[in-house]
């Protein structure tokens, strides 16, 4: 008797591990339908205003925006809700979709426009959001259980002041191209634009984090640096007046741009979001005395690094004297929250992650920061030799840019050959954001050079 064990047929589809297009969602399909069908409509409105290098930028970012979709299922909520809104406003600004010279008067009288969806409005609500979302993470510690009402209020406000940064973004594109037809551009171009997006950017990293290791303690510590880009970035708006928007200088007028800055604050966000979770492992996993002992080291670090600049690029001249007042009041305000955070982390630590979880997370984090921040700095060297004549020609900018990426070179060299972990690793990463914030915004304050677009 023939006893072949009989397999289970399968209708339609191959037995066996699903292949990555075949197991695709109707609503996956959907999705990259919308998409494609999206980037279609967006050729043919605006092609007319597009050179070459911007038709293939669009169509490059298609798929990849089908691929980061599939594999991350919320980013399709998030992208079909921020088109949905960009496109709302457009309509209100001008109602004939495509054509130009709308009225940006309109941001003062129609209601939605002046109270949520204009660029302006829809940043400054972002930033309040994040605000927010910072402040209940941190209720969220006086909760009985890691997981409770007030951090999930704390990740759901993120996402939603990362809805309203992006929103704010793409109506601001629009904004510009309705100036004149030389002055629109991608808005990354200045530090009022380039802070809203590394908040929005590392933030939705966190986010991922956060649901990929399934926890949402770290929210209170990563949406601190957050909140410090936010209310820097109030500063300087109201300051500067920094959200007007300019043209661009004739260095920044090239295609280069729109790839160079958004992988360079991939990077930056990256590391600084490892350097938050770091001090979280640091709180749970270190001494009380080594904790004091790196609060009370700290403002030796950061006098240190910034005289190395002085040292390769010269001193300080009068004018500078306010910027210095003002980091040190920002140096004095980071040290007064380490001193809290050491006060208060018996009951901080019942609610962080494993220390497993916080090296991964950091390992990761800083990974991926690694790989952009590499690409961002080729792709800097080639936008040099088009706007300079040469690949480098070490400007300040250039120069800490490359301690940054030396810096966790061997952060990463460390760790894969000579296994480093714990307390060493993490103190490495955690002052690895004060050489990180000097090359982004202490250049700008401090240092003049090739890069000096975004002074203070």
């Amino acid at each position: 008797m023939n006893t072949t064990t009989l397999q289970p047929m399968s209708l339609g589809r191959p037995s066996g591990p699903l292949g990555f297009f075949s197991g695709r969602s109707p609503f996956d399909w959907l999705f990259a339908a919308l998409v494609l069908g999206g980037g279609v409509f967006a050729l043919s409105q605006y092609g007319a205003s597009m050179n070459y290098y911007e038709k293939l930028i669009l169509a490059g970012a298609m798929p990849v925006v089908v691929l980061l979709g599939w594999f991350w299922g919320p980013l399709r909520l998030l992208m079909l809700g921020v088109t949905a809104a960009t496109l709302l406003a457009i309509n209100l600004y001008d109602r004939k979709m495509g054509s130009f010279g709308a009225d940006l008067a309109q941001a003062d009288h129609v209601f939605l426009l002046k109270y949520l969806l204009s660029s302006q409005s829809a940043i400054m609500w972002m930033c309040v959001l994040f605000f927010m979302s910072t402040a209940f993470y941190w209720l969220g510690f006086a909760a009985k259980t890691e997981d409770n009402a007030a951090v999930r209020i704390g990740s759901g406000l993120a996402w939603f002041a990362v809805f309203m940064a992006l929103t704010g973004t793409m109506v601001r594109w629009f904004e510009s191209h309705q100036i004149g037809p030389d002055i629109g551009h991608i808005p990354v171009s200045n530090l009022y634009e380039v802070f809203v997006l590394f908040c929005w950017l590392t933030t939705l990293f966190y986010l991922y984090y956060e649901q990929h290791y399934r926890t949402k303690s770290l929210g209170a510590f990563v949406m601190l640096v957050v909140s410090a880009a936010v209310g820097f970035l109030i500063w300087y708006t109201v300051a500067r007046d920094a959200s007007e928007i300019q043209p661009l200088v004739p260095a920044l007028q090239s295609w280069w741009m729109k790839l160079h800055v958004p992988a360079n604050f991939i990077g930056y966000g990256s590391f600084s979001l490892s350097a938050m979770v770091a001090l979280a492992y640091l709180l749970k996993n270190s001494s009380t005395r080594a904790l004091w002992a790196g609060l009370l080291g700290v403002p030796a670090l950061v006098i240190a690094v910034p005289l190395v600049g002085f040292a390769l690029f010269g001193g300080l001249s009068p004018n500078d004297m306010a910027s210095v007042a003002k980091a040190g009041r920002m140096v004095g305000g980071t040290m007064a929250f380490f001193a809290f955070a050491i006060l208060s982390r018996r009951w901080i630590n019942a609610r962080t992650p494993s220390a497993e979880i916080s090296d991964d997370l950091m390992y990761k984090s800083i990974a991926v920061g690694f790989a952009f921040f590499t690409i961002a700095t080729i792709l800097g060297a080639f936008w040099a030799a088009e706007a300079w004549g040469g690949y480098w020609s070490w400007d300040p900018k250039e120069t800490w840019a490359l301690i940054v990426w030396l810096n966790y070179a061997a952060w990463l060299h460390m760790r894969l050959m000579k296994g480093l972990r714990g307390s060493v690793s993490a103190w490495w990463a955690l002052t690895g954001l004060v050489v990180t914030s000097f090359a982004f915004l202490g250049v700008n304050m401090f240092l003049s050079g090739l890069h000096s677009y975004g002074t203070l």
